[in-house]
């Protein structure tokens, strides 16, 4: 095995862009957009000051009014959306960075007052994950979605297409479907919230096959080698329970995404090492490992051992807008504020200090 340090810095192809180096800055939300899901005035400034990242996979950003599910989050589906996303990848890229927006379908993940149109989520059935939602009144519970019809499934995956086309409008260089994390993508693949008897339900093939669809949409409007996917294996929260058949349901679903020719796979892994090693055989493009609560002491372990072509950090890059240079000086890391990690101003969000300003 290689020392865990030795190819962290080293180049490294996804689709059509050659990265600097092999650590990405992991899908965090912000929840500092405007109400309309423009992003916000700061949101330029935070993307830029971490773009010495090899990519930079962005907060989950949704594809329509249905695809919210929290206050604040950012949107690419209308002008005003394009137009303050603009500003966000010219300044990635002035830094020399690479920016994939994360498209996120909050599906049953959602809070009427916190939408655009005030209507009930949509999911793929009528089951309510069973948790609470922060909204601008205080915490309230997420109430029972709507089921979505075959057709308006289809409308989804065409929702997705559009905003992936406004992404590159905007000037991204590609986007992540968000296939992780309880939300739409993920409610389809796990029995527990998917219970449709029509082609996107019951059988393995059929609750991957919105997965697949979307990312074949996607795939096709800009290029297979500007879309990527992330996925959770094995998560289990919101009421998420894949089941016994979760890990067969993942070996197909990766094996079929693999044929699309998709830039990368984004796993976030939740513990199932036999599974992931599976993962890895069957996946032919570069490959993501997001290990949450990683040490630092772990930085680079899993390129070493041939698990990962990129590892993903969040709460290290959030902290440390230098963390490329951090980790290069083996200079120590500012500590994350959770308290400001939702909403609010500047604190906690552009004002950590750079090592220079440590000094």
């Amino acid at each position: 095995m290689e020392s865990p340090m030795s190819t962290l810095f080293n180049p490294v192809r996804i689709g059509r862009y050659t990265l600097a180096n092999r650590l990405a800055m992991a899908p965090m939300t912000r929840s500092r957009a405007e109400f309309d899901g423009t992003p916000g005035t700061l949101a330029a400034e935070y993307y830029a000051q971490r773009a010495s990242v090899g990519l930079i996979v962005t907060e989950g950003t949704q594809p329509s009014d249905d695809g919210q599910g929290y206050l604040t989050t950012p949107g690419i589906y209308t002008d005003a959306h394009v137009a303050g996303w603009k500003k966000i990848t010219a300044a990635v890229h002035e830094r020399g960075g690479h920016i994939f927006v994360q498209l996120m379908h909050a599906g049953r993940m959602s809070h009427p007052d916190n939408t655009p149109h005030h209507r009930q989520g949509v999911a793929p059935s009528a089951i309510a994950p069973g948790s609470g939602m922060f909204t601008a009144t205080g915490m309230q519970d997420i109430p029972t979605p709507r089921a979505l019809t075959s057709e308006e499934v289809r409308q989804t995956v065409a929702d997705f297409r559009h905003a992936a086309r406004r992404a590159i409008e905007a000037g991204a260089d590609g986007v992540e479907i968000h296939g992780a994390n309880a939300y739409l993508v993920h409610q389809f693949l796990a029995p527990s919230a998917n219970t449709r008897t029509d082609e996107y339900g019951g059988s393995i093939e059929n609750r991957a096959s919105f997965a697949i669809e979307v990312a074949a949409a996607i795939a096709e409007e800009i290029g297979a080698d500007r879309t990527a996917i992330r996925l959770s294996p094995g998560l289990a929260m919101w009421g998420i329970d894949e089941g016994a058949e979760g890990p067969d349901l993942y070996r197909y679903l990766v094996a079929e995404l693999d044929k699309l020719g998709l830039a990368y796979l984004h796993i976030m892994h939740a513990g199932d090492e036999p599974l992931l090693a599976s993962l890895r055989k069957l996946w032919m493009q570069p490959l993501i490992l997001n290990r949450p609560g990683r040490g630092r002491d772990e930085i680079g372990s899993d390129l070493a051992s041939g698990l990962a072509d990129l590892e993903a950090y969040g709460q290290m890059v959030l902290a440390n807008p230098d963390f490329v240079h951090r980790l290069k000086a083996d200079a120590p890391m500012n500590d994350a504020d959770r308290m400001t990690y939702f909403g609010g101003t500047a604190k906690g969000y552009v004002d950590y200090p750079a090592l220079a300003a440590t000094a």
